[in-house]
This record gives structure tokens, C-alpha cells and sequence, in this order.
């Protein structure tokens, strides 16, 4: 015996005729596999009527089994697209999403709050003395002291935070008001008792356009809230947003007022705007309350003495004889 070389009985068999036998038979298997998810697939589309029977002359072959699966789907797909665009009510067919109410977006909505003080008989007829404007983000676009048209009669500092030292730095109420009105044209505008602020500025903005924030207690449905029929802005602020605003002897911050009255609205502005759309739908003629509701409450009889009325009166009945003759 050869040294180095094994015994003829100790030799292995040759490896490669093993591994193709093996190599065929998985072959195999996996062309059955594959022959099995084919006509499995088949049967689908052909049930689902995506498939014809019977190809029919001068059609192309119908896929081999030998094709991939990847290539059988696509093949499939294909044939599904005109049956999803047709519309009719097949399987792939995708059932509409509903759409949220459209709500306004942060660039066309902001906040409005103004101080008066009091001219005319008694100091009772209120006039705009400061007016602020803030936006969706609570950025402030607009601040500034306002002289009134009439001689002012009482600052009523208490409330309106306005002195005599604030009107030396006003600007005449003409300039401010094309000012203001040039910021909410074209928006939302959020505030509370907005009639009173409109009516400083003798102006009223569309009614679907305003937000008073004297209504978020009957979005929120709290009970505690309907004792009464309007809930002051300060109740609000500790209750809802936990804030106190209002405070102390120096009267009110029309700056403060406008932002609590925004972060008011941003509380409930989900189901306030869909309440909006779904009433804009169902009454297009009634599009909510009237933001002027109390313009000419400061123009009634019992806000004037008694003998400038009486005058008035007379006045009016000879005009009326005169226009007569």
C-alpha cells in the first residue's frame, strides 16, 4: 500500500453526486410551492372576477409556474387598478374618510379688547380710550391709547385703567380706527362682550366671523356657569384657565383681557368651529348671534337728563310740521 493513500474500503462516496440529488429535489419542491401559491392565486382572481377563464385568442400565455411570486402580484395588481378606479362596489374598495370641520387657521384669528371712558351727559356714553390686538400665539399687534372724539368726562380709571397722563400720548380716534379695522378685516375675531368693543370702534364684523367668549360655558356644559345669563371674564379665567386677571386698584389690562379671552377660545375651538359649520349648513340665513346687539343701548332715552330729551322731542315734531307744509 502506497503511503498516504486510504484503503478502497475506507473511501468516501463523491459529494457531488449527493449534492445535485439534493440540489433537484429541493428544486423540485420549491417549483411545486410555487405552482401551488400560483394556482392558489388564480382561483382568487378568477372568483373575484378579476380573471377570465379561458384566455382568449391571440392572448398572451397565462403566467408559468415557474414565475415569482413577486412577479404574479404585481401581475395581479395590475389587473386590479381600472376595477378600483371604475367605483363600483368591489372589495378593494375604500370607504370615504369623513373630513373634520374646517377650523381658521392661526394666521387668521385674533383677540380684541378696548377700554373706554366716559363723555357726553354724566360721562355716560363710552368712547374708546385704548385698544389692543393679539394674535393667535398671543404676540401683540396692536396697543395704543385712543383720544376720544368728545370732551372725556369720567376716566373711570377703576375699570379702565385710562388717566389724563395716557391721553397725552393718544392718537385721535379717526387714526386709530382705520388702524384697527385694517387688522380685522378678513379674520376671526375673538373677544368678550365683543358689542361693546365693536360698538367703541362704530363698527360690526360679520357675525360668523366672531367668537364672543361670553358663550364657552355652553360649549363646555358646565352647570356651576348657567346661574347666570353672562359670566364675567375674570370668573372664567380662575375658573376655567386658573388665572387670576383684574387684579388690584390700577383697573384692567386691555393686553391681558385680549390674551385670556384667546386661550379661552383655544379651550373649546374644536367643537366651536364644528358647531359653527354644522349651523352655517343648516341655517345659512342664521349665522349666530348679532355681534351689535347693545350698539345703540348708550343712544336710549333714559341715558340723557330729562330736559335735553324733552328738547329733542320738540325739536323733532317742528321739523316734522315744517316738512308737512
Amino acid at each position: 500500500m502506497v503511503l498516504g493513500e486510504a484503503p478502497e474500503s475506507t473511501q468516501c462516496p463523491p459529494l457531488s453526486g449527493l449534492n445535485s440529488k439534493d440540489v433537484v429535489r429541493k428544486r423540485h419542491k420549491r417549483r411545486s410551492r410555487q405552482h401551488q401559491r400560483f394556482m392558489a392565486r388564480k382561483a382568487l382572481l378568477q372568483e373575484q372576477e378579476l380573471l377570465s377563464m379561458a384566455p382568449g385568442p391571440g392572448s398572451g400565455p397565462l403566467a408559468s409556474p415557474s414565475q415569482t411570486p413577486a412577479d404574479t402580484e404585481a401581475s395581479g395588481s395590475r389587473r386590479q387598478r381600472p376595477k378600483a378606479r371604475s367605483g363600483r362596489g368591489g372589495p378593494c374598495r375604500k370607504r370615504p374618510v369623513p373630513r373634520e370641520a374646517p377650523r381658521p387657521g392661526p394666521s387668521k384669528c385674533v383677540a380684541i379688547d378696548c377700554e373706554m371712558v366716559g363723555t357726553g351727559p354724566c360721562g355716560r356714553v363710552s368712547e374708546l380710550a385704548r385698544c389692543s390686538v393679539v394674535s393667535y400665539n398671543g404676540d401683540v399687534l396692536y396697543d395704543k391709547y385712543v383720544r376720544p372724539e368728545m370732551p372725556i368726562v369720567d376716566y373711570r380709571t377703576r375699570w379702565s385703567g385710562i388717566t389724563r397722563q395716557h391721553m397725552r400720548k393718544a392718537i385721535p380716534f379717526q387714526v386709530a380706527q382705520k388702524e384697527i379695522l385694517k387688522l380685522l378685516k378678513g379674520k376671526v375675531v375673538v373677544g368678550h362682550a365683543l358689542h361693546n368693543d365693536f360698538q367703541a370702534l362704530k363698527y360690526v364684523h360679520p357675525r360668523s366671523q366672531t367668537r364672543d367668549t361670553t358663550y364657552v360655558p355652553n360649549l363646555l356644559s358646565q352647570p356651576s356657569f348657567h346661574t347666570r345669563a353672562r359670566v364675567s371674564l375674570k370668573d372664567l379665567a380662575l375658573h376655567l384657565l386658573h388665572k387670576k386677571i383684574q387684579v388690584g386698584h390700577q383697573g384692567h389690562s386691555s393686553v391681558e383681557d385680549a390674551m385670556t379671552a384667546m386661550e379661552l377660545y383655544q379651550l373649546v375651538e374644536v367643537q366651536w368651529e364644528e358647531e359653527e359649520a354644522s349651523n352655517a349648513k343648516a341655517h345659512p340665513e342664521d349665522r349666530g348671534p348679532d355681534s351689535s346687539t347693545d350698539v345703540e343701548q348708550f343712544m336710549e332715552d333714559q341715558y340723557w337728563p330729562d330736559e335735553l330729551t324733552q328738547s329733542t322731542s320738540g325739536e323733532m315734531m317742528r321739523e316734522a310740521q315744517e316738512g308737512r307744509e
